[in-house]
């Protein structure tokens, strides 16, 4: 675990509206961490990423915000290959008694998710359904498919309310309460572009770029 990376997610006072997500109002005092760490080369063009969160009985709320050049976004199937466009990334271990397994939640700019569940990191997952992930309210500023790429800087936003349910159907879960801590990362990737990237919170060190290395996820702090 690398304990240098942590943040804290503090508690809203109600239900978070749905027309929020994505709107300062909704988030005022809140900061963001930066993802400012690259596997591989780095790119020519570096982007700016950065994400923020909140929690309530009922959701965990993430707000990513994005500048870079040559955004692009093809895939439109849910479970998709939504990596290899420019997309946002969320790995999280909820249940403290099984650290070692984790979701990693995938969004592309477009707004297109895919969620598994790891068991054992690239051999063993479950896929969330696409029923269980409509339940996830997601809001992006970009439309939906971007081809050919823009190419020059563009700035976008992924926000959304992810239930505790769907986390609870398919592991354990330490429920987030003051105290409590949940490991996880976040990650910006983009592949099938004039800038390919892979960006990560907290660093991860291998030779090859690979986000399923949870012994290297710092610490979400509940507050």
């Amino acid at each position: 675990m690398n304990k240098k990376y942590v943040y804290e997610i503090y508690r809203t006072a109600g239900l978070l509206k749905a027309d929020c997500l994505w709107q300062e109002s909704g988030w005022k005092d809140i900061r963001f961490l930066s993802i400012v760490n690259y596997m591989g080369a780095r790119p020519e063009y570096p982007p700016e990423a950065k994400v923020r969160l909140i929690y309530d009985h009922e959701f965990l709320h993430v707000f990513f915000a994005v500048r870079e050049k040559f955004t692009r976004c093809k895939e439109r199937s849910v479970n998709g290959a939504v990596w290899e466009d420019s997309c946002v990334e969320f790995f999280f271990s909820p249940d403290n008694n099984s650290p070692e397994r984790y979701f990693n939640l995938e969004v592309n700019c477009g707004g297109v998710p895919l969620m598994h569940y790891n068991i054992v990191p690239r051999k063993e997952y479950i896929e969330v359904s696409p029923e269980d992930l409509s339940m996830i309210e997601i809001y992006h500023s970009l439309p939906g498919v971007i081809d050919p790429e823009i190419t020059g800087t563009t700035g976008w936003i992924v926000a959304y309310s992810l239930p505790m349910d769907i986390i609870r159907k398919y592991s354990g879960i330490t429920h987030p309460s003051p105290g409590v801590v949940w490991r996880a990362n976040f990650y910006k990737a983009a592949v099938n572009n004039s800038n390919p990237h892979y960006m990560t919170w907290a660093p991860i060190d291998n030779p090859v770029p690979d986000f399923h290395l949870p012994r290297f996820f710092g610490e979400l702090i509940f507050r």
